[in-house]
């Protein structure tokens, strides 16, 4: 079997490919120490949160871990919220360790920080209380010994929305000094709007704002620039679709390399892909604005940067669950529980048949482990084994979004264990079958789905006679701000007794 990664954008002849991250690392933001380079997004309502990727060469990544062992507040978070949590975060290097910052737009801005990427991180710190407050970015002014923050506005909390409100902040991150000031109002911009994510830089004596405008599918990144903290801004348009197809190109972070050149990081938004990180050379004009791209557009191919050749990788998808334990690439979709998995000495993945609704909703489900689509077109695979004897326990592999579908395993009525696949759609409140159930006999299946481009999934199942095809093909779709995921599950009834369990074993995807 091929272990060729999905996707990779090191093109092995000096030259990159984007998107570098062809995978949901939505609101990127970038920042170096020494040699190396981290990465962290958004991961909204998922858990673990903040994920963490590291690079030496800006194309090839890994993914490290997470910032984020639990949202809080916690019982804000014991049930899936798809669309809220950490939104836009920034990262920094200040004082000898490293520093996020992120909106909670119902809660309000929250910073933790380590003395390494690998931890161990503080406890979420609640920097500024209230609803609305999204897209947080300090700045700690080396050439003043200021500390500021800037943040921007959702309108669906606050009412508020195309401005962004700068504060002074405490040097050790932990409070604001003031109740904060609008710094930028993109309604007195002409044609611009939904001005939002803001990093907060310093440059030959500039205040740089980096921002994008105009939404997330259609917008454009612009720079804004102050002698002042507090103002006033002059603004550019610096990078924008232009002639090209990559749409909507903005919202991320510059960072300059250890020989001196500048590249910029940021999303383009994908539909049920969700959004993928594209790098882009960049440069400071004489006029003192910067440049992104090949003047002001995206590049689809470009030389790498001037950096030590490093190894061919992309973030880790493939996991043979090594004595029970998950990997990095994998988030549940709540605060998770005790009780949700079994560790032992083998291998393999041990879900316990969670008893749940009485209509099942796997939208609903806090104990569904995800991660992202790794490209645009793969295939994914799990072995299943449902141990689970409570009629109704059933355990399976989906693909989940606004709608739905899944294959498994089910326990019947009569004792019995069959292959399932099933789906739901978007304003459905119930699952249907997307194919007639058969019979598992030993209680085993390896489960497929074939994703081809446009996110177009076809479920299989193979129980011991090799594969066949389930049900028509599902088109997959994205939650509101977060793009379709994979995901593995176990859950039974509700009132269901014995807490049964199903096994999931080598999971891989093949590009």
């Amino acid at each position: 079997m091929s272990t060729r990664l999905p996707w990779t954008a090191d093109l092995g002849n000096g030259t990159y490919r984007n998107p570098v991250l062809n995978a949901d690392w939505s609101d990127p933001d970038v920042v170096r120490v020494d040699d190396d380079f981290y990465l962290t997004a958004s991961s909204f309502g998922r858990v673990p949160g903040l994920p963490l990727l590291h690079s030496r060469d800006l194309v090839n990544w890994t993914l490290l871990g997470h910032a984020l062992e639990r949202l809080e507040p916690a019982t804000a978070f014991s049930a899936p919220r798809h669309d809220c949590g950490v939104w836009a975060p920034s990262i920094r290097h200040h004082d000898g360790r490293l520093w996020i910052f992120w909106g909670d737009p119902d809660h309000g801005i929250f910073q933790v920080n380590a003395p390494r990427a690998t931890g161990p991180w503080t406890r979420p710190h609640l920097v500024k209380e209230g609803r609305g407050l999204i897209d947080a970015c300090p700045l700690w002014d080396e050439e003043t010994g200021d500390a500021y923050l800037v943040h921007g506005w959702a309108k669906s909390r606050s009412g508020i929305k195309n401005r962004l409100t700068g504060h002074r902040m405490r040097p050790d991150g932990t409070g604001l000094l003031d109740a904060g000031k609008v710094i930028v109002d993109g309604d007195r911009i002409p044609g611009w709007f939904t001005l939002e994510g803001p990093k907060l830089y310093r440059h030959e004596g500039w205040y740089v704002i980096l921002a994008p405008a105009g939404g997330v599918a259609t917008g454009w990144q612009g720079a804004l620039r102050a002698r002042n903290f507090f103002g006033p801004y002059e603004e550019r348009i610096v990078l924008s679709q232009g002639s090209t197809d990559v749409n909507g190109p903005h919202q991320g972070g510059w960072v300059r390399t250890p020989t001196g050149e500048d590249w910029f990081l940021h999303f383009q938004q994908r539909g049920a892909y969700g959004r993928v990180v594209h790098l882009q050379p960049m440069r400071w004009r004489d006029d003192g604005w910067p440049e992104l791209g090949a003047k002001g557009e995206p590049v689809a191919v470009h030389r790498k940067p001037e950096l030590p050749e490093q190894p061919v990788s992309a973030p880790a998808t493939d996991d043979s669950f090594p004595r029970g334990r998950f990997g990095p690439q994998w988030q549940w979709t709540a605060n998770p529980r005790d009780g949700w998995t079994v560790q032992g000495d083998g291998d393999g993945l041990r879900l316990t048949c969670v008893p749940g609704e009485a209509v099942p909703d796997l939208r609903r489900l806090p104990h569904v482990l995800t991660q992202r689509l790794p490209a645009p077109a793969f295939t994914a695979e799990v072995d299943l084994a449902l141990h689970g004897e409570e009629p109704g326990a059933r355990a399976g592999l989906a693909v989940l979004g606004d709608a739905y579908a899944w294959i498994g395993l089910e326990r019947g009525e009569n004792g019995t264990v069959r292959v399932v696949h099933r789906f739901a759609e978007q304003t459905a409140d119930a699952e249907r079958d997307a194919a007639h159930p058969r019979p598992a006999p030993k209680g085993t299946a390896r489960l497929r789905i074939e994703v081809s481009q446009g996110a177009r999934c076809r479920f299989g199942a193979d129980t011991g006679d090799g594969f066949r095809p389930s049900g028509p093909v599902f088109a997959a779709t994205p939650w509101r701000w977060v793009g379709a995921l994979l995901g593995l599950f176990a859950a039974a009834p509700p009132g269901a007794g014995h807490a049964s369990a199903a096994v999931f074993t080598r999971f891989r995807t093949i590009g």
